[in-house]
């Protein structure tokens, strides 16, 4: 039943990918994996704390030399590993910093499909509270058969219901979509 919903290969391209590739690779071979994935994420909370650092990375009007020194500045403070910082480091020098935050994410996938985690994103229309968090964690437990790690976010447009995609599957039962259909059901009759 599992492997209807979430494929058991992972499918990794584009740039990000390669660096997010090379990166899990590194960290695998040295044995620092778990240390690498620990820093990874509080690169990526930096850049999510930071607007200036995120406005750094993907402006084209600073030159990679300036990125490079105010990313190593950033890396050098927040004490991240040897390999991490050699690897941003990299990334800054070849010019490729406005992909940093889809390196990052890239790399979680990995790392999750490494540990045989499934992941979900969930798009509901409010917030959802602790007691229905965990009841659709239970339900999507129940139909993968492990343990899923589910992001949420909230998106009003649903009006109600959710937006469920777990791995290439999309499960749509938000009332904007119904809504939708209806809508295009009456004018085929009509």
């Amino acid at each position: 039943m599992a492997s209807n919903i979430v494929s058991e290969n992972l499918t990794i391209t584009g740039l990000a990918g390669r660096y997010a590739i090379a990166l899990f690779d590194l960290g695998r071979e040295t044995k620092v994996l778990d240390k690498v994935a620990k820093d990874m994420a509080t690169l990526s909370a930096l850049l999510k704390e930071s607007s200036d650092l995120v406005g750094l990375t993907l402006n084209p009007v600073f030159s990679s030399e300036d990125k490079a020194r105010a990313v190593s500045a950033v890396v050098s403070a927040a004490k991240l590993d040897k390999l991490v910082a050699n690897f941003v480091g990299v990334v800054a020098e070849n010019g490729r910093l406005d992909q940093l935050q889809n390196i990052i994410t890239e790399f979680n996938r990995i790392l999750a499909h490494h540990n045989g985690e499934v992941s979900a994103s969930v798009v509901t229309a409010h917030k959802l509270t602790k007691a229905q968090l965990d009841a659709l964690k239970a339900k999507l437990k129940s139909m993968v058969g492990s343990d899923v790690n589910v992001e949420t976010e909230e998106d009003e447009s649903l009006l109600g219901g959710m937006v469920v995609q777990i791995g290439s599957r999309m499960i749509d039962s938000s009332l904007k979509t119904k809504l939708a259909n209806l809508e295009e059901s009456m004018k085929e009759v009509g």
